[in-house]
């Protein structure tokens, strides 16, 4: 019998999620924040905060969990934390994957050595990235393993993105997407979806001709919408936004590994689920970018596109049992909640509409967009128990 199938691989968690730095009273993004913020976020949460590649951006990444709940925890504190120090300075978090009118071309880019690589070699490409993603890790041990479900997860990557949406603005015009980010991402090299690979053995040959013609250093600069971890051995998924309400992310972290221990049981059994083409998960990717939740994706068994209340139905269903094993079948039903009341980007969209209906004009009604982020971002503290 395979290694990889042996014992039942971990699927711990982890998450990774990135915000912008706004000054309270301008509603834009602070250029240039005072080296003591960082400094009193690493002092206080360790190695679970880092800089990001532009000043104005913050990142945080919890510790290996065992549940999604641990995470979802572990998150919020890291939110707190980082909304309480920076509030200090007149600033705030916002978990928005765009700002709704920030300029790209005033930001500055952090002085360390990989962003001054990176900014040399990318040039505006780089320059434009005023995006910020959510990524989830789970734990796969196996290196078969993570190559073999990584291709078949695949296909469930629009519906993840679909649930995140939060970034419809750029530089204060309506996109009329969803999800404007990774039509910024995508200027990057080695973006989209992943290549397939019939090991991982043959994945790490293609990365070592990259390496070696000095192209990269090793796979964390492989941006995929979801790669094998370079640091972990975990499969590390990156399509999403990063969600504005904290419980949201959560869910879909507890979908990511729910649908991955449901694709882990189908193998331990001889069975996969079908792989298609990129061409045809391409087109899912687009529609769940462009119209988030509201036009449905395409179910290619069918060969039509269906709605997606119909599409989350059948996915709660294929990962139920398995969420129930994981103990995060709560966070994965409250999915139909993002399906009731919509995600960031229609909450922001409908935040602005009320503020011009209302006689706002269109730059006010943007800075009440960034205070709605501000305000939803951070999540309220637990009770205190008697």
């Amino acid at each position: 019998m395979s290694s990889s199938l042996r014992r039942e691989p971990s699927f711990t968690v982890g998450m990774e999620e990135e915000y912008l730095l706004v000054d309270r009273e301008t509603r834009n993004l602070v250029v240039d924040p005072p080296d003591s913020l960082m400094t009193r976020c690493e002092q206080e949460l360790g190695e679970r905060v880092a800089p990001e590649f532009l000043q104005s951006q913050i990142e945080v990444g919890t510790s290996k969990c065992e549940t999604v709940a641990e995470a979802g925890a572990e998150l919020a504190e890291l939110r707190r934390t980082i909304a309480r120090i920076a509030g200090d300075y007149g600033l705030a978090p916002i978990a928005a994957s765009t700002h709704p009118f920030a300029q790209w071309d005033t930001q500055k880019h952090t002085r360390k050595e990989r962003y001054d690589d990176l900014a040399r070699d990318m040039q505006a490409v780089v320059r434009r990235l005023v995006i910020c993603g959510m990524h989830v890790h789970c734990g796969l041990d196996d290196d078969e393993l993570r190559i073999d479900l990584m291709q078949q997860i695949s296909y469930f990557l629009p519906h993840l993105l679909a649930l995140s949406t939060s970034s419809p603005f750029w530089r204060g015009e309506v996109t009329g997407l969803k999800c404007y980010r990774l039509s910024v991402f995508h200027e990057l090299p080695r973006t989209g979806l992943p290549e397939t690979f019939d090991s991982f053995g043959e994945y790490q040959r293609h990365l070592d001709v990259m390496v070696h013609a000095g192209l990269l250093e090793d796979g964390s600069k492989i941006w995929w919408d979801i790669r094998p971890s370079a640091r972990f051995p975990t499969l590390e998924m990156r399509i999403a936004d990063v969600c504005t309400h904290l419980e949201d992310g959560v869910t879909i972290a507890a979908l990511y590994v729910s649908l991955l221990r449901m694709l882990y049981i189908l193998k331990r059994n001889n069975q996969r689920w079908r792989k298609y083409s990129n061409m045809l998960i391409d087109e899912n990717r687009w529609r769940a970018q462009r119209y988030g939740l509201d036009e449905g994706l395409v179910d290619f068994g069918r060969g039509e596109v269906v709605p997606y209340d119909t599409l989350l139905e059948e996915i709660i269903g294929l990962a139920g049992e398995h969420a129930q094993a994981l103990g995060c079948l709560t966070q994965v039903q409250h999915a139909r909640e993002i399906l009731r009341r919509g995600t960031s980007a229609h909450r922001q969209l409908a935040v602005y509409a009320e503020a011009t209906a209302g006689g706002a004009d269109k730059h006010e009604a943007l800075r009440q967009v960034v205070d709605y982020l501000i305000e939803a971002s951070v999540p309220a503290a637990a009770p205190a128990t008697v």
